[in-house]
């Protein structure tokens, strides 16, 4: 398995990915984890490249999951099948208010709480945004993707009760 997940903030790539993985020993890279800097500065894009090609050189299997266009674009080559999710931005939205505590990003759910606001307004965006993370983007990347694809318009369509192999 060489999968990419791409949508939006909130879309369920987390969620979908570690329940495709299961209990099996597949690698997760979400793209957040080699974006960003410390100081919530993204890092050079040429970095986080690197960092991606080193995780894909270094798994047989993996899954690969964020919004960045970009990153994306450079997984491409070496995934076996790209999922959009697109649940729509209400939908986004509704599951960053029921986002639990993530240790791996946060340090305490209070600064994480913190930032929801400013997450839920750029989620809010998606649509209209034309940079990497926005709708045109992820269009563009999907439409243009030649090997095994499937977009999900509603997250009762990647449900987490979906095993592995069952999903459309």
């Amino acid at each position: 398995m060489k999968t990419v997940l791409l949508g939006n903030a909130g879309a369920g790539k987390s969620t979908l990915a570690k329940k495709l993985i299961g209990d099996r020993a597949i690698a997760l890279l979400s793209l957040d984890d080699i974006t960003w800097n410390p100081h919530v500065q993204r890092k050079p894009l040429t970095e986080s490249s690197d960092l991606l090609k080193a995780f894909i050189e270094q798994h047989d299997e993996w899954i690969i999951e964020g919004c960045y266009g970009d990153l994306i674009t450079a997984a491409l080559p070496f995934c076996d099948e790209l999922l959009f999710l697109n649940p729509g931005v209400e939908a986004c939205v509704a599951h960053c208010y029921e986002r639990p505590w993530e240790p791996d990003k946060f340090a305490t759910a209070a600064e994480q709480q913190a930032m929801l606001n400013n997450l839920i307004e750029w989620v809010k965006t998606y649509e209209t945004r034309t940079d990497e993370f926005g709708i045109q983007r992820h269009r563009q990347i999907f439409d243009t993707f030649s090997g095994p694809k499937h977009e999900y318009q509603s997250a009762a369509d990647y449900s987490p009760n979906q095993a592995l192999g069952e999903l459309p």
